[in-house]
């Protein structure tokens, strides 16, 4: 069997709790399982319900070949390996990455996504000068999403509506930004978890 091969524009992240990794075969159960929820799929666009195994390792050869964002990790426990979620960026444009993420029911509120997201948003702001704003959009009625993105410094720019692949319908949404300006005065994180 050949070793799996991993993006090598894709930096493994390390958080306290957290390590990022790019996605891969070992994961396709987890995954699987984890998705294969309503309340999961209900506040992600681009996600089937149900969801299947097959969904899973269509999803991990695609994130391998580099054809779903730009980066796109798995969100897993440092002390075990245990998957959790995901999350990654996807360019808008020269100057502007959207931020996208969720996890597992069973892994909500325990400050886990936040700390993804600022270990990921923390790389994009490193590694790509280019890069001066991050977006990041969630439904209205995630109150959860909200609350990660405020706390990672994010400030509200509007409304809209976007489809929703699981419901088959267009959703109402919330959109945030982050700059550079504002992560560099925010960049110790300090006491945001």
């Amino acid at each position: 069997m050949r070793p799996e091969r991993s993006r090598t524009d894709c930096p493994v992240l390390l958080s306290e709790r957290l390590v990022l990794r790019a996605p891969h075969t070992d994961d396709i159960d987890a995954l699987a399982h984890l998705a294969n929820n309503a309340n999961v799929a209900t506040m992600v666009s681009r996600m089937p319900h149900p969801y299947t195994t097959d969904d899973a390792a269509d999803f991990v050869r695609r994130a391998k070949a580099g054809v779903i964002g730009k980066c796109v990790y798995a969100i897993t426990l440092a002390e075990n390996g245990h998957f959790l979620g995901c999350c990654g960026i996807e360019p808008v444009d020269e100057r502007t990455v959207e931020i996208g993420y969720w996890l597992g029911e069973p892994h909500w509120n325990r400050g886990y996504m936040t700390e993804a997201a600022q270990v990921l948003i923390d790389m994009v702001f490193r590694t790509r000068v280019d890069v001066q704003q991050i977006d990041a959009r969630c439904r209205v009625t995630n109150v959860g999403s909200r609350r990660v993105i405020q706390k990672c410094g994010f400030q509200f720019q509007g409304t809209g509506m976007v489809p929703c692949q699981a419901l088959g319908a267009m959703v109402p949404v919330e959109w945030f930004r982050l700059d550079r300006k504002t992560w560099m005065s925010l960049r110790s994180w300090g006491g945001q978890r």
